[in-house]
């Protein structure tokens, strides 16, 4: 009985892009995953569609707010707004083997003020465009437990993040985004991470940890992504049948970019965040749930822009 409702952390990648860049790409890292959510592990398909709100209007220099223009920079960066639509298909083999493709699509508007020859030119992107898409295999070491006995797992992911998006979107003007704006990085990277679950003494609590790691294998256009390291620990507590609490630490590393085509010098930093958040069982096949997600420190290089909060909600759907 427990089995169905423990936070395995495996059966999707976390889905952390920095909350924070240069320009102000993001995804929230919020770990929804469907055993994170309780939702099921047998064997089968599932389906997940989440949404991202994510409102980086406040620039950052290291862990200080500054103002727009206060630090100079060959454009200042403004805010940037992002709306994620994220589609996951899930398909687990049996309590062994499973993997999972997330495909994302990224609703982004960004405004910054170029400053060019002295004067001030405001500068505007607006784009709606699918992203790069993930493919994450796992592998689970521990079969189900038998009746009595406390449920405890740990397992594997491993898999990589494809060149789908594109990465030579335009403005209305005919100017082409920063690389770290753009939908898509253009290069390949390898993930590998862990994860580890178990039910704690108190009756329908349980906790996970996960880590995951990223890292490009190759460059594209003069660009490379800074690496990525996310983990993961939260509580779930089965408040009633339908109801359930969640609570999360996200943190999240990111080295800077490189290549002619990054910004180093204003890329890479490091996160810590508090999300508290619910699910609702609508039936043993069918879960809502939604999260607020709090900046608990945020340190970037340079100037990038941050966000004061991000909402994420979602439904997963067993088939």
């Amino acid at each position: 009985m427990f089995y169905r409702q423990a936070a395995l952390a495996a059966a999707l990648v976390s889905l952390t892009c920095f909350a924070q860049a240069s320009c102000g790409s993001a995804f929230c890292s919020v770990n929804t995953s469907f055993d994170v959510q309780g939702a099921w592990t047998e064997q089968g398909a599932r389906f997940g569609l989440r949404y991202e709100y994510i409102n980086l209007d406040q620039p950052r220099s290291g862990s200080a707010k500054v103002g727009v223009g206060r630090i100079l920079r060959h454009h200042d960066e403004v805010d940037t707004i992002n709306r994620n639509w994220l589609a996951s298909l899930d398909y687990a083999f049996d309590a062994t083997w499973g993997v999972a493709v997330t495909a994302p699509f990224v609703d982004r508007n960004h405004f910054h003020i170029h400053n060019h020859g002295g004067g001030l030119v405001p500068e505007r992107w607006s784009f709606a465009e699918p992203g790069d898409v993930r493919v994450l295999g796992r592998y689970h070491f521990t079969e189900p437990p038998a009746s009595g006995e406390v449920f405890q797992g740990s397992g594997l992911n491993f898999g990589l993040k494809l060149p789908t998006g594109r990465t030579g979107v335009r403005n209305s003007g005919g100017d082409v985004a920063e690389r770290s704006l753009q939908p898509g990085t253009g290069t390949t990277d390898a993930l590998i991470g862990a994860y580890y679950t178990r039910a704690l003494p108190l009756a329908d609590l349980s906790f996970f940890a996960q880590g995951l790691f990223q890292a490009p294998l190759n460059s594209r256009a003069d660009y490379r992504p800074g690496r990525r390291l996310s983990l993961d620990a939260g509580l779930r507590h089965q408040t009633t049948e339908s109801i359930a609490l969640m609570l999360q630490v996200n943190a999240l590393f990111r080295s800077r970019d490189s290549g002619l085509q990054a910004e180093p010098a204003d890329s890479g930093g490091r996160a810590w965040y508090l999300s508290p958040g619910f699910s609702y069982s609508v039936n043993r096949d069918l879960q809502v749930y939604g999260f607020l997600q709090l900046p608990l420190y945020q340190y970037v290089n340079g100037v990038q822009l941050t966000a004061s909060k991000a909402a994420v909600v979602g439904v997963s759907a067993k088939f």
